[in-house]
């Protein structure tokens, strides 16, 4: 098991980077691609440095941080914009949680949470 946050994947406006972690190379390409539209948009907006990072639960945590000598950095866009991402991208991040505990974690999906994501996707 992890002990530590594992990072998915992150954007810096400062050095105009994105950075996806190879642990996760298995994923989609289509799912890659939309992380990386999601972290680098937010840093055009907002600024400073996003990082998706997995907690020791298999939680997606979203990390932001910016420089002291950053005046362009919204800290109150930030909170906004991550509210705004969690409500949007709420499908694909409960599916990457999911895909971290069972493929990281060795969790095994219960009844309960596989009849969730059956009724789900019958919507």
């Amino acid at each position: 098991m992890y002990q530590d946050n594992i990072v998915l994947c992150g954007a810096s406006a400062y050095e105009q980077k994105y950075y996806f972690n190879q642990d996760f190379q298995s994923l989609p390409e289509a799912v890659k691609q939309e992380l990386q539209i999601m972290c680098v948009l937010y840093t055009e907006d907002v600024g400073g440095i996003l990082t998706l990072e997995f907690d020791e639960e298999g939680s997606l945590q979203f990390k932001t941080e910016a420089a002291e000598s950053d005046i362009g950095y919204d800290e109150i866009g930030s909170v906004l914009k991550i509210k705004q991402l969690r409500s949007e991208k709420r499908e694909l991040l409960e599916a990457l949680e999911m895909y971290y505990r069972v493929f990281f974690l060795g969790e095994t999906p219960d009844e309960e949470t596989q009849k969730k994501a059956d009724s789900e996707g019958k919507k």
